[in-house]
């Protein structure tokens, strides 16, 4: 395979064409346990990143909210409380499986009213240019082929003055946590996941796809590169997760 024609699938090399099907037989497989195994992965400590990221979203009643990769639907659900009935949330996801559990997850909690779902590509979002107030996507831009391309979309369909959050695992800043974190991924992780899912693989994944996703600084100039202005970085648990932050910026200011 010539290489302008391939992506990594975790460690895997694949044909660019074959990653989204490949990616989405993995999170069809993880679905129904995924919000089990994500408190089971973090201790619980997942809750504390994503309440981190509505702090810093800064979303206000009447907003209009994109959450892309949007899986269960744990920002869309503190979302569409802080928006209001005069707001509006979408949770897009590419993957059907995820988005059926988001929409039974917050149909369940009485979230219906300013709720949307939408499965869609980041790559190539359906939505017409300056839609959106805040766009976040959590743990979902390392599982798309063409970051860029998809960072590209995500600016497009900001309003001027929008707010871009990416949510994600990345680098530690300590290398004895590294160490530790790297052990912890590709023994206990795989583990866990065949115990609990019956799905070691898809698991062992998401460990690679973490270990290959952009580190901080590589990621902050992607965003750069893609037109979002004032970008930066939080690190959290040692960035074992990085939260990023770019604005769409208005023209002439």
């Amino acid at each position: 395979m010539n290489d302008d024609d391939t992506t990594h699938f975790g460690y895997q090399k694949v044909k660019t064409e074959d990653k989204a099907e490949r990616v989405a037989g993995v999170f069809h497989s993880v679905a129904a346990k995924y919000d089990l195994m994500n408190d089971l992965m973090s201790g619980g400590v997942h809750r504390l990143w994503k309440q981190f990221t509505i702090e810093i979203a800064g979303v206000r009643s009447g907003n209009q909210v994109l959450d892309i990769a949007g899986g269960s639907g744990d920002l869309s659900a503190k979302f569409s409380r802080i928006v209001g009935p005069s707001g509006t949330v979408v949770l897009a996801d590419i993957n059907s499986s995820m988005l059926t559990v988001g929409r039974d997850k917050l149909t369940d909690k009485g979230l219906v009213g300013n709720v949307l779902y939408t499965q869609a590509d980041a790559q190539s979002l359906p939505f017409p240019d300056n839609s959106f107030d805040c766009i976040t996507i959590a743990f979902g831009l390392r599982n798309v082929t063409d970051k860029d391309r998809a960072l590209q979309a995500m600016h497009r369909v900001l309003k001027p003055g929008g707010r871009l959050l990416v949510l994600e695992f990345s680098k530690p800043t300590n290398r004895l946590l590294e160490k530790a974190y790297d052990s912890y991924s590709f023994t206990l992780l795989p583990l866990m996941g065949k115990l609990v899912a019956d799905d070691a693989e898809s698991y062992r994944y998401l460990a690679e796809s973490i270990r290959m996703h952009p580190d901080q600084e590589t990621l902050k100039h992607m965003m750069q590169h893609s037109g979002f202005t004032e970008c930066k970085y939080y690190n959290m648990t040692g960035g074992i997760v990085a939260l990023h932050k770019g604005i769409k910026g208005i023209k002439g200011v």
